[in-house]
């Protein structure tokens, strides 16, 4: 697969040639945790600085603010939701990359850092396979790799995502510092 990065729902997730997308976003009916806002700091995949700024937009509405050494600033609007033991995000997906929307995970640690994981694509089409999930493979435009939509209903992802048999379909793909107050 090739390889590409695209800044979306955190503006941060460094997604690898597949897409996980999704038909619904999560309702914006929860409020993010406390710790989640505010300043973070990383670097790229070339060892580049990013600073990445979450604030509450309204209600249950988030935005991210990405900057990167020499490329132009990337914002991004997402909702939460906690089910479980973890904290779920969701953006939308950029009409060039098919549209619709992704979920991702994150945990707010002690240590003051910011861990996001990717759903595993593979894992996923598994469970499309198997019947745990109803969902279709297709192409990402731009020859950016295979992705699969899910069209399961949200109680249905949730209770499968939440099912401790199955924590392995998360990857983690960006981890960030708190950055000063």
């Amino acid at each position: 697969m090739k390889a590409w990065r695209v800044l979306l729902a955190l503006s941060f997730l460094l997604l690898g040639g597949c897409l996980v997308t999704f038909n619904e976003p999560i309702p914006a009916n929860q409020p993010a945790p406390k710790a989640l806002l505010g300043n973070w700091s990383s670097k790229d995949a070339w060892g580049e600085p990013l600073k990445l700024l979450i604030s509450r937009t309204g209600g249950n509405a988030y935005k991210a603010v990405a900057t990167a050494k020499g490329k132009p600033r990337e914002e991004y609007a997402f909702t939460v939701s906690r089910h479980g033991n973890r904290w779920y995000l969701s953006a939308g997906v950029p009409k060039r990359l098919g549209g619709n929307f992704l979920i991702a995970g994150f945990d707010v640690t002690a240590n003051n850092e910011l861990v996001v994981y990717n759903l595993d694509v593979e894992r996923i089409n598994q469970a499309v396979e198997q019947k745990a999930l109803s969902g279709q493979r297709y192409e990402v435009p731009d020859d950016n790799g295979e992705g699969v939509l899910i069209d399961s209903a949200a109680q249905q992802v949730f209770a499968y995502l939440d099912d401790p048999a199955n924590s392995d379909l998360f990857i983690e793909v960006a981890r960030f510092q708190r950055a000063g107050k």
